[in-house]
């Protein structure tokens, strides 16, 4: 019997690249389109802010699940049809959500759109099997960039659309947009045929999703349901067990869709509870700042700022984030490299208190978001690279996917608790919190990255020598927020 043939296979066919490059940045518009817009959802559908609030949940909640899921399925035979009919789902997410007067049919859409994360890792996969090994290397850091560089430019794009149009002409747009990626999509990614298949831990995927749904559910009707609730409370324990159960199922499986046995290494099991602290940090600030720019003024706090500032205001967070990513080398020539990532946690301390008393002016917002960015571009770009030298070469791939996992669901958790937090200094009826929510929130934010920085300084830096080409790789994907980054690494580490 004949093995699959599973070598690289050099296929330049015209526009590979150009359409590779168009999913990354379509994926990156649209999953930035429900940031901005969270007020103007609780605005138009009378829904509380909590509510509103999973608007962006949902595709973080979404992305958690189904990146390893479309990691698995495309690592093999079954890529193409993988990339076209993720996209054709996120399509359907951004019909959905545009039609107007039905928020549930908004948060399913916003949900159908979340898929589209996993298919940034998916188009550097067809990149490095399907380009030459120079032009694949360009390609893959021309998608890193593309894709925070689309996260950039969707903020403000939304809130222009949004301001002028009403914001369902953004997820209008956006279907326009996904539909012709489509197409082309439909017309160059080439087959994947010559790679041998996997299976699909289903059970993982479903249990993971169960338990992560009803945990978040936990998380973010605490204001409203009561914290000692029945149905809080068995959301939580519910969720608990099931997140549980899903774990002793992850070990045991022959094909999980993460790999929970690699966080035995310690450096791996640290990284990812950094990850993890970060992502949650991370989206307290940027869900806290969006609805804070956007609270009228005369709630005596408020900037009373329109969703087109608030999109630009989280402009200077992504570029900044760019900026660290390529300072990084730099930096780790003068600055021993455990403590790369506690200094990127210092400045998004420093962001956090920043905000915490000076929020009274836009421009303050606008420099801590700027200093928040740098502080996440040292700290997820460099952790990839200690992750690569503390595993060995063919564990490469499967730890960085449960870094980029863990990192998601802190993302979904920080968007979740950051409303739990407001809506606790919301009074009873009225429409927006204290000035003292948000406060909270940033103490809660400087709490968590402190913890993050002092875990960051207990990762011990292997000294197995790891191919520069793989740990480049490794970085720029931290940058794409690739969620599910699955490297080749017994070629990368070659």
């Amino acid at each position: 019997m004949t093995s699959i043939d599973d070598t690289p296979r050099v296929d330049e066919r015209r526009g590979l690249v150009p359409v590779l490059v168009s999913i990354c940045a379509i994926v990156a518009v649209v999953s930035s389109v429900g940031a901005p817009l969270i007020p103007t959802v609780a605005d138009t559908y009378s829904v509380s802010f909590t509510g509103a609030q999973w608007s962006l949940t949902i595709a973080m909640l979404t992305g958690a699940v189904t990146v390893p899921v479309l990691g698995r399925l495309g690592d093999g035979p079954r890529r193409r049809p993988v990339v076209i009919w993720a996209l054709v789902v996120v399509f359907l997410g951004c019909i959905f959500a545009a039609i107007p007067g039905n928020f549930a049919m908004l948060i399913i859409g916003r949900g159908l759109q979340g898929v589209g994360l996993g298919l940034m890792p998916l188009a550097m996969a067809v990149a490095r099997d399907h380009l030459g090994p120079g032009r694949a290397r360009s390609c893959v850091a021309a998608l890193s960039v593309t894709a925070v560089a689309g996260i950039g430019f969707g903020y403000p794009l939304t809130g222009v659309i949004a301001h002028y149009f009403g914001f369902h002409a953004c997820f209008v747009l956006a279907a326009g947009a996904t539909l012709v990626v489509l197409i082309a999509a439909i017309l160059v990614v080439p087959s994947s045929g010559h790679l041998p298949g996997h299976p699909l831990d289903i059970i993982g995927a479903v249990t993971l999703g169960v338990g992560l749904t009803l945990l978040l559910m936990a998380i973010s009707s605490g204001g409203e349901w009561g914290w000692t609730s029945v149905p809080l409370i068995a959301c939580a324990v519910v969720g608990t067990v099931v997140l549980a159960a899903w774990a002793v199922h992850e070990l045991r499986a022959e094909h999980p869709i993460v790999q929970l046995r690699l966080l035995r290494n310690r450096s791996v099991l640290t990284a990812d509870a950094t990850g993890l602290l970060a992502g949650i940090g991370m989206f307290i600030l940027s869900s806290s700042v969006i609805r804070f720019v956007q609270t009228p003024v005369d709630t005596g706090y408020g900037l009373g700022r329109s969703a087109m500032i608030a999109g630009l205001v989280l402009v200077p967070f992504s570029l900044a984030s760019v900026l660290a990513n390529k300072l990084l080398p730099l930096a780790s020539g003068w600055m021993p490299r455990n403590l790369i990532m506690p200094t990127g946690a210092l400045f998004f301390v420093g962001a956090l208190v920043l905000f915490l008393f000076g929020r009274s002016d836009l421009w303050i917002v606008f420099v801590a978001m700027g200093i928040a960015g740098l502080g996440v571009g040292f700290t997820f770009a460099a952790m990839p690279a200690f992750i690569v030298s503390a595993v060995p070469a063919h564990e490469t791939g499967s730890a960085l996917g449960v870094n980029q996992v863990t990192r998601t669901v802190g993302g979904a958790i920080g968007s979740a608790l950051s409303a739990t937090v407001l809506a606790a200094y919301t009074v009873p009826g009225a429409l927006y919190p204290d000035s003292d929510g948000y406060s909270a929130t940033s103490l809660a934010g400087i709490a968590l990255w402190i913890l993050t920085g002092l875990l960051a300084l207990g990762i011990p830096y292997a000294k197995r020598r790891a191919s520069r080409e793989l740990v480049d790789e490794s970085v720029d994907a931290s940058a794409a927020g690739s969620f599910a980054y699955e490297i080749e690494s017994s070629r990368g580490a070659r």
